[in-house]
Order: structure tokens, then C-alpha cells, then sequence
């Protein structure tokens, strides 16, 4: 069996891979919404991995993984790392999960980072509200995560605003060259009350029905991070997350994150942004964070993610991996390999949102999907989720037969 292609398709809002073989089997692959420039990167892997046996995945990693980088070349790389996943499952008519090992366990946690009612606003009675407001919903969360704090950018690309607290940092908002560039600066004390009221207001929501988590970045200053964890030791959260590096910031800064994590009580998670293992190294065997959260989109795919887990179980950090804007095709992913991370250190995958669409263009995810906050494993070869060809070719038009070629 030899790759002949790679194609290209944006179904609804998600960069999508199809591998197509000389055999007729052919591996699919999603990677989240924010990445459309997918497209014109992957031109730079095709050529070098078309004419290998797909199933031979490690294989063909190696004539391409260490060509990639922080996004947007890790997101290709971990695409085709997928794809190559569900094609080789497809080939031996075999789950993905039992090429990595076997399961672990039958039914898959995942956790509400983006599920449910958007926030109409960022003060505390929007918190509370979108807190009830996932309590309520059928699939059983018992984790909830909330954006809380610097989303701030100078220039705000349509979407990118995921919440904004007017003030919340003195200075201006200063912007170099376009794109994403954070400010940065220590929070005022209008802005730390702001988050520690929002914050309350979510878990007064809830109680001890489900745990809270907030996702704090990236650009606070090491000393407001310290001081924001600090704050919210009473209330038990289940972590912080990218308070100091994460979303397009291509470094971690391992040393501050270690000093935050000695100073406070209050869990501290990173890693949606790294790349492959030797990314999570240090954050690992220097105890850094408490929880590292790597994406399958961008840490070089499943494979290099089970890694990871395992890694982390030694030295007795937990997992939850990163995941919100996946697609369906993510989360098939996801189950996969959460099916086989150690029983030690594994939490929750972030569930990907869906759109009526997004589900509308595949076929082979449960309905309904979540229940009590976990998903079931399904046994179908390969990922066991397929394209609705009916749905994409209506979806795509013109450029339907393409991609489905």
C-alpha cells in the first residue's frame, strides 16, 4: 500500500485532511477551527511522505516530524499523524486505540471548555449564568472550564476575543507589526478583584456538583499570576491554565511556571502550544506544572500525546489534554487515545464544540454522545468516523470532487 495524496478540504470551520492510498483506503484528520492557513503548509510534507506505506506510521513521522515547529507547522504534521493513525486502523480493521496499545478504559472523560450557551458578557452574573447554564445541559459534565482574564489583544481578529475586562491592566494598548500580540502588565487591583468575583460567582453556581476550571491567558506577569492563584486557593479549582505562556506564544517559560506552582496551592496547567515531546521535557522532570494540557493538533498527533501522558505519569503530573475547537474528526481522535492513557495521571479531554453542520458532515459518533460527563469507546476501524459524502459534496461544492477523489 503507498500514499498517493494528501487533500484539502475547510468542512464548516475545520482544516481537513483526506490521505488517499493505491489500495482505496484513504485516513481523515481535523485540526481546530483557528488554523486555516493549513492549506499552503502542508505543501511542504506531501512530497515527502507520498509513495510510503501508510501503515507503517512511525516510518513516515520520521522522514517529516523534526521538519516541524510551533503552529502552523506542528498542526500539519500532527494532521498527517492522524490521518496515517486512521488509515492504518482502517487497513487492518482495527480501532486506532488497539494500534496504540489497547484500551484502558471503556468509557472516556472529557471535560465542557466550549459546550453549551456563550457568555453574553465577562462580569460575574454572566459567569454564574454560564455555569448553571452547563450544570443543566444533558451531558453531565462534572468539569467546566471559563476563559478568565488577559484574552486582550490590541488588534482583535474576528473570534479571537474571548473575553475582556475593560482596565483590567494599566498602560496603553500597545501593538507591534499586526497579528496576535498580547499586551502584558500586572494586574491592577480593580482587575484581580474583577477576576476573583468572577470566579466566585461560577462556583457558587455550582458547588461541589462539578469542578471549575479557568483558562487565564496567555501574558499575565509572573507576580499577577502568583498573586491571582493565590487568591483563589479557597475556592478548590481544578486549575489555571496559560496564565504565564500558551496560545501564540512559541517558548514556555518553565522557570516561571515552576516558581508559580511552589507558590500556591491552586493546581497550574500549559501545554496546549508545545510541540512534541522534548517541548514537554522540562516542564515535566522539573515539576513546573501540575497538569499539562497538550493538543493532538499541535503537539505532532496521538502517538506523540500518549507519550506525553506516560511520561508525565512517572513523575506524577496529571493530563488533560486540549481540544476545544477539534471538530468531530477531533473527537473521535481524543477517544482514542484517551482510551489508552494510564489510569494515574489521566483527568479529561476538553470536548471539541460541534456545530449542526460539523456533525452533519460525518457519519459514526454515538448519539447522544456524552453521558455523565464521559464518552463510550466504539470499536469501528480506524477512528470509526467517516465523511457524509451526501453532506460534503452539498457542503463544498465545486471543489467537493477534489477532495473526494
Amino acid at each position: 500500500m503507498k500514499i498517493t495524496d494528501i487533500k484539502y478540504a475547510m468542512l464548516d470551520a475545520n482544516p481537513t485532511i483526506r490521505i488517499t492510498t493505491d489500495e482505496e483506503i484513504d485516513g481523515l484528520a481535523q485540526i481546530e477551527t483557528m488554523k486555516p492557513y493549513l492549506e499552503p503548509v502542508l505543501g511542504f510534507y506531501k512530497n515527502r511522505v507520498i509513495g510510503t506505506d501508510p501503515r507503517d506510521v512511525s516510518r513516515v513521522m520520521a522522514r517529516i516530524k523534526n521538519l516541524g515547529g510551533f503552529k502552523p507547522w506542528g498542526s500539519a504534521i500532527s494532521a498527517i499523524e492522524m490521518a496515517l493513525w486512521d488509515l492504518a486502523g482502517k487497513a487492518q480493521g482495527v480501532p486506532v486505540y488497539r494500534l496504540l496499545g489497547g484500551k484502558v478504559r471503556e468509557r472516556v472523560r472529557c471535560y465542557c471548555g466550549g459546550a453549551g450557551p456563550a457568555m453574553k458578557g465577562y462580569e460575574p452574573e454572566d459567569y454564574a449564568k454560564r455555569a448553571e447554564a452547563v450544570l443543566a445541559l444533558p451531558h453531565g459534565f462534572d468539569i467546566m472550564k471559563f476563559g478568565l482574564g488577559l484574552y486582550i489583544f490590541a488588534e482583535k481578529p474576528e473570534g479571537m476575543l474571548l473575553g475582556e475586562v475593560p482596565e483590567i491592566i494599566p498602560g496603553p494598548h500597545t501593538h507591534i507589526g499586526g497579528g496576535f500580540k498580547p499586551i502584558r502588565g500586572h494586574l491592577t487591583e480593580r482587575g484581580l478583584n474583577h477576576l476573583v468575583r468572577c470566579a466566585e460567582a461560577a462556583k457558587n453556581a455550582v458547588g461541589d456538583k462539578c469542578a471549575v476550571a479557568f483558562d487565564c491567558g496567555p501574558k499575565h506577569t509572573l507576580t499577577s499570576a502568583m498573586r491571582l492563584a493565590k487568591a483563589l486557593e479557597p475556592l478548590n479549582v481544578m486549575w489555571l491554565e496559560d496564565t504565564l505562556t500558551g496560545d501564540y506564544v512559541p517558548y514556555n517559560a518553565v522557570e516561571a511556571y515552576r516558581l508559580l506552582s511552589e507558590s500556591t496551592l491552586t493546581p497550574i496547567h500549559t501545554g496546549e502550544q508545545v510541540y512534541l515531546r522534548q517541548g514537554f521535557q522540562e516542564l515535566i522532570e522539573r515539576h513546573a506544572v501540575d497538569i499539562v494540557g497538550p493538543d493532538p493538533c499541535d503537539v505532532g498527533g496521538i502517538a506523540e500525546l500518549k507519550w506525553i501522558a506516560e511520561y508525565a505519569s512517572l513523575h506524577d503530573i496529571q493530563i488533560a489534554p486540549h481540544g476545544v475547537y477539534n471538530g468531530p474528526l477531533g473527537i473521535a481522535s481524543l477517544v482514542h487515545v484517551g482510551a489508552t492513557m494510564p489510569e494515574e495521571n489521566y483527568l479529561a479531554f476538553e470536548l471539541p464544540r460541534l456545530t449542526p453542520l460539523s456533525e452533519e458532515l460525518v457519519t459514526g459518533l454515538p448519539k447522544p454522545l456524552v453521558r455523565k460527563g464521559c464518552i463510550e469507546v466504539w470499536d469501528k476501524p480506524g477512528f470509526g468516523v467517516e465523511l457524509n459524502e451526501q453532506a460534503v459534496r452539498k457542503h463544498l461544492g465545486e471543489k467537493a470532487e477534489a477532495f473526494l477523489a
